[in-house]
Protein backbone atom coordinates (compact mmCIF):
# COMPACT_ATOMS: atom_id res chain seq x y z
CA UNK A 1 0.00 0.00 0.00
CA UNK A 2 2.71 2.57 1.26
CA UNK A 3 4.30 1.63 -2.35
CA UNK A 4 1.36 2.14 -4.26
CA UNK A 5 0.75 5.85 -2.58
CA UNK A 6 4.49 6.89 -2.75
CA UNK A 7 4.17 5.70 -6.48
CA UNK A 8 1.14 8.21 -7.32
CA UNK A 9 2.67 10.66 -5.37
CA UNK A 10 5.57 10.59 -7.73
CA UNK A 11 3.46 10.83 -10.96
CA UNK A 12 1.30 13.83 -9.39
CA UNK A 13 4.75 15.78 -8.71
CA UNK A 14 5.79 14.84 -12.66
CA UNK A 15 2.29 16.32 -13.81
CA UNK A 16 2.74 19.23 -11.92
CA UNK A 17 6.27 19.67 -13.66
CA UNK A 18 5.67 18.96 -16.76
CA UNK A 19 2.57 21.23 -16.62
CA UNK A 20 5.06 24.12 -16.06
CA UNK A 21 7.38 23.32 -18.34
CA UNK A 22 4.75 23.36 -20.83
CA UNK A 23 3.46 26.66 -19.93
CA UNK A 24 6.55 28.58 -19.94
CA UNK A 25 6.80 28.97 -23.84
CA UNK A 26 3.75 30.10 -23.78
CA UNK A 27 4.17 33.11 -21.54
CA UNK A 28 7.53 33.46 -23.57
CA UNK A 29 6.42 34.10 -26.12
CA UNK A 30 3.05 36.28 -25.36
CA UNK A 31 5.45 38.95 -23.74
CA UNK A 32 4.77 41.26 -26.94
CA UNK A 33 1.16 40.34 -27.10
CA UNK A 34 0.92 41.72 -23.70
CA UNK A 35 2.77 44.63 -24.21
CA UNK A 36 0.99 45.47 -27.18
CA UNK A 37 -2.60 45.64 -24.82
CA UNK A 38 -0.84 48.58 -22.95
CA UNK A 39 0.06 50.85 -25.63
CA UNK A 40 -3.75 50.17 -27.09
CA UNK A 41 -4.99 51.42 -24.01
CA UNK A 42 -2.92 53.69 -23.24
CA UNK A 43 -3.83 55.20 -27.30
CA UNK A 44 -7.34 54.96 -26.38
CA UNK A 45 -7.05 56.95 -22.64
CA UNK A 46 -8.29 59.97 -22.42
CA UNK A 47 -5.21 61.23 -20.76
CA UNK A 48 -2.79 61.13 -23.76
CA UNK A 49 -2.45 65.04 -25.26
CA UNK A 50 -3.98 64.19 -28.88
CA UNK A 51 -6.43 67.02 -28.61
CA UNK A 52 -9.68 64.39 -29.75
CA UNK A 53 -11.55 67.01 -26.61
CA UNK A 54 -11.15 70.35 -28.46
CA UNK A 55 -13.19 69.20 -31.20
CA UNK A 56 -17.18 67.81 -31.03
CA UNK A 57 -17.52 66.43 -34.56
CA UNK A 58 -19.84 69.07 -35.40
CA UNK A 59 -22.23 68.46 -32.52
CA UNK A 60 -22.31 72.47 -31.10
CA UNK A 61 -23.40 73.39 -34.46
CA UNK A 62 -25.84 70.92 -34.69
CA UNK A 63 -26.96 72.10 -31.48
CA UNK A 64 -27.53 75.62 -31.90
CA UNK A 65 -28.76 74.87 -35.21
CA UNK A 66 -31.23 73.56 -33.30
CA UNK A 67 -30.85 70.23 -34.97
CA UNK A 68 -29.64 68.00 -31.55
CA UNK A 69 -31.75 69.41 -28.70
CA UNK A 70 -31.90 66.15 -26.14
CA UNK A 71 -30.43 62.97 -25.30
CA UNK A 72 -31.94 60.97 -28.49
CA UNK A 73 -31.16 63.38 -30.69
CA UNK A 74 -27.72 62.62 -29.83
CA UNK A 75 -27.87 59.31 -30.31
CA UNK A 76 -29.22 59.61 -33.95
CA UNK A 77 -26.68 62.33 -34.03
CA UNK A 78 -23.97 59.64 -32.90
CA UNK A 79 -24.71 56.99 -34.84
CA UNK A 80 -24.98 59.06 -38.02
CA UNK A 81 -21.65 60.23 -36.81
CA UNK A 82 -20.05 56.75 -36.77
CA UNK A 83 -21.73 55.85 -39.95
CA UNK A 84 -20.30 58.90 -41.97
CA UNK A 85 -16.74 58.24 -40.20
CA UNK A 86 -17.10 54.54 -41.27
CA UNK A 87 -17.86 54.96 -44.72
CA UNK A 88 -15.46 58.09 -45.30
CA UNK A 89 -11.87 57.85 -42.61
CA UNK A 90 -11.78 53.90 -41.91
CA UNK A 91 -10.07 53.41 -45.74
CA UNK A 92 -7.44 55.46 -44.65
CA UNK A 93 -6.85 53.91 -41.30
CA UNK A 94 -7.20 50.72 -43.04
CA UNK A 95 -5.04 51.10 -46.22
CA UNK A 96 -2.65 52.79 -44.05
CA UNK A 97 -2.00 50.07 -41.48
CA UNK A 98 -1.76 47.28 -44.50
CA UNK A 99 1.03 49.47 -45.99
CA UNK A 100 3.11 51.90 -43.69
CA UNK A 101 5.51 52.99 -45.44
CA UNK A 102 6.09 56.56 -46.13
CA UNK A 103 5.26 56.86 -49.73
CA UNK A 104 1.75 55.04 -49.46
CA UNK A 105 1.59 57.42 -46.21
CA UNK A 106 2.28 60.44 -48.75
CA UNK A 107 -0.41 59.67 -51.42
CA UNK A 108 -2.73 58.72 -48.37
CA UNK A 109 -2.52 61.90 -46.77
CA UNK A 110 -2.38 64.01 -49.60
CA UNK A 111 -5.81 61.70 -50.96
CA UNK A 112 -8.26 62.81 -47.52
CA UNK A 113 -6.45 66.52 -48.65
CA UNK A 114 -8.27 66.53 -51.40
CA UNK A 115 -11.34 64.24 -49.92
CA UNK A 116 -12.79 66.81 -47.44
CA UNK A 117 -15.14 69.07 -48.00
CA UNK A 118 -15.27 71.89 -45.39
CA UNK A 119 -12.23 73.71 -44.24
CA UNK A 120 -13.41 73.05 -40.44
CA UNK A 121 -13.38 69.09 -40.50
CA UNK A 122 -9.80 69.98 -42.74
CA UNK A 123 -8.85 71.71 -40.26
CA UNK A 124 -9.47 69.23 -37.14
CA UNK A 125 -8.28 66.26 -39.26
CA UNK A 126 -4.77 67.95 -39.36
CA UNK A 127 -4.76 69.33 -36.18
CA UNK A 128 -6.01 66.34 -34.07
CA UNK A 129 -3.12 64.53 -37.20
CA UNK A 130 -0.03 66.32 -36.23
CA UNK A 131 -0.50 66.08 -32.50
CA UNK A 132 -1.18 62.31 -32.45
CA UNK A 133 2.11 61.94 -34.69
CA UNK A 134 4.15 64.14 -31.84
CA UNK A 135 2.79 62.07 -29.27
CA UNK A 136 2.82 58.71 -30.57
CA UNK A 137 6.28 59.47 -32.01
CA UNK A 138 7.79 60.25 -28.38
CA UNK A 139 5.47 57.76 -26.70
CA UNK A 140 6.01 54.41 -29.05
CA UNK A 141 9.61 54.74 -29.81
CA UNK A 142 9.11 51.24 -30.46
CA UNK A 143 7.32 51.80 -33.78
CA UNK A 144 10.25 53.21 -36.45
CA UNK A 145 7.74 54.07 -39.22
CA UNK A 146 6.09 57.08 -36.69
CA UNK A 147 9.76 57.79 -35.80
CA UNK A 148 10.78 57.99 -39.58
CA UNK A 149 7.82 60.53 -40.41
CA UNK A 150 8.17 62.83 -37.89
CA UNK A 151 11.88 63.09 -38.90
CA UNK A 152 10.92 63.35 -42.96
CA UNK A 153 8.24 65.10 -42.99
CA UNK A 154 8.56 67.64 -40.02
CA UNK A 155 8.10 71.13 -41.66
CA UNK A 156 7.46 69.71 -44.84
CA UNK A 157 4.92 71.62 -46.69
CA UNK A 158 4.18 68.41 -48.98
CA UNK A 159 1.78 66.90 -46.59
CA UNK A 160 -0.45 68.08 -43.92
CA UNK A 161 -0.97 65.18 -41.14
CA UNK A 162 -4.45 64.14 -41.40
CA UNK A 163 -5.77 62.10 -38.24
CA UNK A 164 -7.07 58.81 -40.24
CA UNK A 165 -3.76 58.08 -42.08
CA UNK A 166 -1.33 58.51 -39.10
CA UNK A 167 -3.80 56.63 -36.70
CA UNK A 168 -3.57 53.62 -39.17
CA UNK A 169 0.56 53.49 -38.04
CA UNK A 170 0.27 53.14 -34.36
CA UNK A 171 1.38 49.80 -34.97
CA UNK A 172 -1.54 47.68 -34.24
CA UNK A 173 -3.81 44.80 -36.50
CA UNK A 174 -5.83 46.22 -38.94
CA UNK A 175 -9.11 45.33 -37.19
CA UNK A 176 -7.84 46.62 -33.86
CA UNK A 177 -6.61 49.97 -35.38
CA UNK A 178 -10.30 50.67 -36.94
CA UNK A 179 -12.13 49.56 -34.44
CA UNK A 180 -10.12 51.60 -31.83
CA UNK A 181 -10.37 54.65 -34.38
CA UNK A 182 -14.23 54.27 -34.35
CA UNK A 183 -13.89 54.00 -30.52
CA UNK A 184 -11.94 57.51 -30.18
CA UNK A 185 -14.69 58.91 -32.02
CA UNK A 186 -17.38 57.96 -30.23
CA UNK A 187 -15.73 58.49 -27.01
CA UNK A 188 -15.06 62.22 -28.49
CA UNK A 189 -18.57 63.37 -29.63
CA UNK A 190 -19.75 61.67 -25.98
CA UNK A 191 -17.54 63.81 -23.91
CA UNK A 192 -17.99 66.62 -26.07
CA UNK A 193 -22.07 66.19 -25.63
CA UNK A 194 -21.51 66.16 -21.64
CA UNK A 195 -19.68 69.68 -21.64
CA UNK A 196 -22.05 71.12 -23.73
CA UNK A 197 -24.65 70.00 -20.94
CA UNK A 198 -26.57 67.87 -23.02
CA UNK A 199 -26.34 64.76 -21.31
CA UNK A 200 -24.52 63.97 -17.78
CA UNK A 201 -21.68 61.94 -17.34
CA UNK A 202 -23.40 58.51 -15.92
CA UNK A 203 -26.00 59.07 -19.03
CA UNK A 204 -22.72 59.72 -21.04
CA UNK A 205 -21.68 56.07 -19.73
CA UNK A 206 -25.31 54.43 -20.05
CA UNK A 207 -25.33 56.07 -24.20
CA UNK A 208 -22.08 54.54 -24.97
CA UNK A 209 -22.95 51.14 -23.80
CA UNK A 210 -25.77 51.36 -25.47
CA UNK A 211 -24.29 52.80 -29.05
CA UNK A 212 -21.50 49.93 -28.74
CA UNK A 213 -23.45 47.43 -31.02
CA UNK A 214 -24.40 50.23 -33.25
CA UNK A 215 -20.61 50.68 -33.38
CA UNK A 216 -19.97 47.42 -34.12
CA UNK A 217 -22.07 47.02 -36.67
CA UNK A 218 -20.43 49.70 -38.72
CA UNK A 219 -16.76 48.48 -38.03
CA UNK A 220 -17.79 45.36 -39.60
CA UNK A 221 -19.52 47.43 -42.27
CA UNK A 222 -16.86 49.45 -43.36
CA UNK A 223 -13.28 47.90 -42.41
CA UNK A 224 -11.20 46.97 -44.75
CA UNK A 225 -12.15 48.57 -47.48
CA UNK A 226 -9.90 50.90 -49.65
CA UNK A 227 -9.96 54.39 -50.58
CA UNK A 228 -10.98 54.26 -53.50
CA UNK A 229 -14.73 53.16 -51.97
CA UNK A 230 -14.44 56.25 -49.38
CA UNK A 231 -17.80 57.79 -49.35
CA UNK A 232 -20.05 60.54 -47.38
CA UNK A 233 -23.24 58.82 -45.76
CA UNK A 234 -24.20 61.96 -43.94
CA UNK A 235 -23.80 64.86 -46.07
CA UNK A 236 -25.84 67.11 -43.67
CA UNK A 237 -22.97 66.75 -40.81
CA UNK A 238 -20.57 67.43 -42.93
CA UNK A 239 -22.45 71.04 -43.72
CA UNK A 240 -23.13 71.60 -39.89
CA UNK A 241 -19.05 71.45 -39.61
CA UNK A 242 -18.69 73.38 -42.12
CA UNK A 243 -21.03 76.14 -40.44
CA UNK A 244 -19.17 75.70 -37.12
CA UNK A 245 -16.89 78.91 -37.57
CA UNK A 246 -19.51 80.74 -38.59
CA UNK A 247 -20.89 80.83 -34.39
CA UNK A 248 -20.73 83.49 -32.94
CA UNK A 249 -20.16 81.88 -29.77
CA UNK A 250 -18.64 78.64 -29.95
CA UNK A 251 -16.83 76.07 -27.24
CA UNK A 252 -15.04 73.54 -29.27
CA UNK A 253 -12.91 74.08 -32.08
CA UNK A 254 -14.85 71.91 -34.96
Amino acid sequence: MDQDHSALKKMRVDDAEDSVMSEVPATASSGINQQLFWSQWQLLDSILPTGGFAHSYGLEAAMQSRIVNNPEDLRLFLIQALENIGSLLLPFVYCACKSPDAATWVKLDQLLEATLTNEVGRKASTSQGSALLRVAASVFTEIQSLQDLRKTFLGSTRVSFHHAPIFGLVGFDSETTQRAYMFVTMRDVISAATRLNLIGPLAASVLQHQVAPDAEKMVQKWKDRDVSEASQTAPLLDALQGCHAYMFSRLFCS
